[in-house]
């Protein structure tokens, strides 16, 4: 991970690496059996290079706390690993280029046992799927990965009515991977 972290830290694959302080590579527990990924830094990440630092990561924090998981149990990253100006959605050319110079081979190198998707860019990104709504809450099968999808955390700032779906979610993922509720097989 440390060689991967590298060639994040000190990438230029596309115009992102013009503007940022920061690339953000994911961090966490690299044994961990959940990978958790959004779309890209925010400020707070920029600043800092680390994911989920800002606002919304203090939600999820406080969502995985609340569901039985400590932070440095996981393994949190990004589909982009540096700030888009202005907080923008990252375009496709930055997705395919971040997407298959790090984040692939940060899953490959991982082997999670499962994939939570954070959000529709991660979602369009991961899985080539639109319409959050239809794939929230379910867990997809692509092999090599299953995939839970939810929202992103930055979504219930915006929507305070999904703070409790994203929250309750969370803890299903929780139970999914502790093998407290059904195994992942029953939701292939």
């Amino acid at each position: 991970m440390e060689s991967i972290s590298k060639q994040v830290v000190n990438c230029l694959l596309c115009d992102l690496a013009k503007s940022r302080i920061n690339a953000v590579p994911g961090n966490g527990d690299i044994k961990s059996k959940v990978v958790f990924v959004g779309e890209a830094p925010g400020k707070n990440e920029d600043e800092t290079g680390v994911p989920f630092v800002g606002s919304a990561g203090k939600i999820l924090e406080k969502a995985l706390r609340e569901a039985g998981f400590d932070r440095k149990e996981v393994y949190i990253t990004n589909v982009v690993k540096c700030r888009p100006p202005n907080n923008r959605i990252p375009n496709e050319f930055e997705i395919e280029t971040c997407t298959s110079a790090h984040l692939k081979v940060e899953l490959q190198v991982l082997s999670p046992k499962i994939v939570c998707i954070l959000g529709a860019t991660a979602l369009k990104s991961l899985l080539g799927l639109g319409h959050m709504t239809l794939y929230r809450g379910k867990i997809i099968t692509r092999p090599p990965y299953r995939y839970f999808v939810t929202y992103h955390p930055a979504a219930t700032i915006y929507n305070n009515k999904l703070k409790e779906t994203f929250d309750s979610d969370i803890k299903r993922l929780y139970s999914l991977i502790k093998g407290e509720n059904k195994t992942l097989n029953d939701f292939a």
